[in-house]
């Protein structure tokens, strides 16, 4: 049934087809079709804007005219079957806006191989060396990742605060093998935006357990409690643990 509601619009002069847009969707009410954002159904669009932040151009808004109810169900069905659906067999998984930086990607980690230990200096310390990554796909920033990429499929998830890997030796060695990676920052992204992907990938991607890495200090504690909040809107209960590192590279609990 239509009614007055909000809904959003393409601008498709200024509209790129970047797949940004349909990235932030997490109910999936957008594509990418002949280089241009489009509205696969307007019952899939909530009208709260989610995609609006993710268009780099500013062809993305939100207006009032009459349009289909937003159904929730239908969407729950439609994301069931997006599910379902048969993934790409080829390595890489290509969004249909060919942006580079969200171009799914999968590839070999070096597992087990990445690290040694070298001598060197008066005293004797210890230099640890980067052989291999063990990071084994791409876009790994929260708000570049689609809840239909196929590394999520059953994935243990390793959501990691963007000041982590820097402020922690052997970061990959000890926290990255095995895992699929989630990096972002709470402090500066939309937290909000945050919840609604999670959501879409606890809703997707049946996801095994979660990993959150953060920082000690305030303004990381956001995320550990997005994640919580995205698997109860999911309805999903997944194994949970959170690991807090210092500033000065000491993890302070596990």
């Amino acid at each position: 049934m239509a009614r007055i509601r909000k809904i959003v619009e393409i601008d498709e002069e200024l509209c790129d087809g970047c797949g940004m847009c349909a990235i932030a969707c997490a109910e999936g009410a957008l594509e990418i079709k002949d280089g241009k954002a489009r509205l696969i159904k307007e019952s899939y669009c909530d009208g709260l804007g989610a995609c609006l932040s993710g268009c780099p151009r500013g062809a993305v808004r939100v207006i009032e005219r009459e349009a289909d109810e937003f159904d929730p169900e239908e969407v729950e069905e439609y994301l069931e079957k997006q599910k379902g659906a048969e993934l790409p067999k080829n390595e890489e998984f290509k969004m249909a806006s060919g942006c580079p930086s969200s171009q799914v990607q999968m590839f070999a980690s070096g597992a087990g191989a990445g690290w040694k230990g070298r001598s060197g200096g008066n005293e004797g310390a210890k230099e640890l060396a980067a052989e291999n990554s063990e990071l084994s796909h791409w876009p790994i920033q929260i708000r570049l990742v689609p809840p239909n990429a196929p590394f999520l499929k059953g994935a243990d998830l390793l959501i990691v605060s963007d000041c982590a890997p820097v402020a922690y030796p052997n970061f990959h060695h000890r926290f990255v093998g095995g895992k699929t990676v989630l990096l972002g920052c709470p402090k500066f992204d939309d937290k909000e935006e945050y919840v609604k992907r999670f959501t879409g990938i606890f809703r997707t991607a049946n996801i095994r357990s979660v990993t959150v890495v953060d920082m000690e200090v305030p303004c990381c504690s956001a995320l550990p409690a997005i994640v919580r909040k995205a698997m109860s809107e999911a309805g999903k209960d997944v194994p949970f643990e959170e690991v807090t590192i210092s500033t000065r590279g000491e993890i302070l609990n596990r």
